[in-house]
């Protein structure tokens, strides 16, 4: 096993609509759909197309979502394992505008000390070169292991604010930081901080202003964002972690993960999926070759 995924999975109802309602009255959905969501599915879909051998756990619910959800995983190159939620099966609302924007509505929340088997995990753990893990609540307690097995711990911390100490244990374990801008104004400063704390690197997405890392010798390296047809921007920035840890592991540079990274997320933006139905290591190069005129070099 390459990498393990602990933690984030839903299932999700997505209403597209030409503009976020003002009035409260009856609008019509443009169009609608359900399907699987959060940030450890899209992450494990992207790697698992990408080749990577990917273990994916997640918390699920003894209920008609969580079988789609296990149904979804028998077509996919993921090992994926679960535990059952008495909460039921983790769900969410999205309302999206045509401008891409989400309203996400958390309609069913996921129970957040578990009664799982834990050693189970933390052998996952010590058995992956990496762990992947979101904010999701259970998975901080793999942290520890990852840290005594020698496991690369890969954390998202999404839109943090650079306040909240819900996040600390993942800011301080992590080895790889991705983060957005979405949440905090001065985000350079944060990731010089993070650096001076001791992570290896730590990237920061800006959505069509593309990304920007900072190497652990104080490297700045940035890239634009690539340009895609936009369907649907659920699961854009998961595509964007995954297409960059798939270039990580192939000895790539950072700015070829940057680019990996963008084109991956492009991808899944393009399609109405978390990841795109046609991704795979041929086709994230050939993308790679028509965008920047060159093959991916090490």
């Amino acid at each position: 096993m390459d990498v393990f995924v602990a933690g984030g999975c839903s299932w999700d109802s997505i209403v597209y609509l030409d503009t976020f309602p003002r009035e409260t009255e009856t609008h019509l959905a443009r169009d609608f759909q359900e399907t699987l969501g959060s940030s450890g599915s899209g992450k494990a879909l992207n790697l698992g197309r990408l080749g990577v051998d990917t273990r994916f756990h997640a918390m699920i619910g003894d209920d008609r979502y969580g079988e789609s959800i296990r149904e979804r995983f028998e077509s996919e190159p993921v090992a994926f394992r679960f535990d059952y939620d008495p909460n039921g099966t983790e769900r969410h609302v999205n309302l999206m505008n045509d401008a891409g924007e989400r309203i996400s509505i958390f309609v069913v929340s996921p129970t957040q000390e578990p009664d799982i088997d834990y050693e189970r995990l933390e052998q996952w753990t010590a058995e992956a070169d990496a762990l992947v893990v979101s904010p999701v609540n259970y998975s901080r307690y793999l942290l520890p292991a990852a840290v005594e097995a020698g496991t690369a711990v890969w954390a998202d911390v999404h839109a943090y604010d650079g306040e909240d100490p819900y996040y600390d244990d993942f800011l301080e374990a992590a080895d790889y930081l991705f983060m957005s801008e979405e949440g905090m104004a001065d985000y350079r400063e944060f990731m010089r901080e993070r650096i001076d704390a001791g992570r290896q690197l730590v990237v920061c997405t800006r959505g069509s202003d593309g990304a920007v890392a900072l190497t652990a010798d104080g490297e700045w390296i940035e890239v634009p964002a690539a340009e895609f047809d936009t369907v649907d921007t659920n699961g854009a920035g998961d595509a964007f972690f995954a297409g960059y840890l798939y270039g990580h592991r192939q000895g790539l540079s950072v700015e070829t993960n940057l680019r990996l990274g963008t084109l991956a997320g492009g991808l899944a933006v393009s399609s109405r999926d978390l990841a795109h139905p046609d991704l795979s290591p041929d086709r994230l190069a050939d993308e790679y070759e028509r965008r920047y005129g060159e093959p991916v070099r090490r």
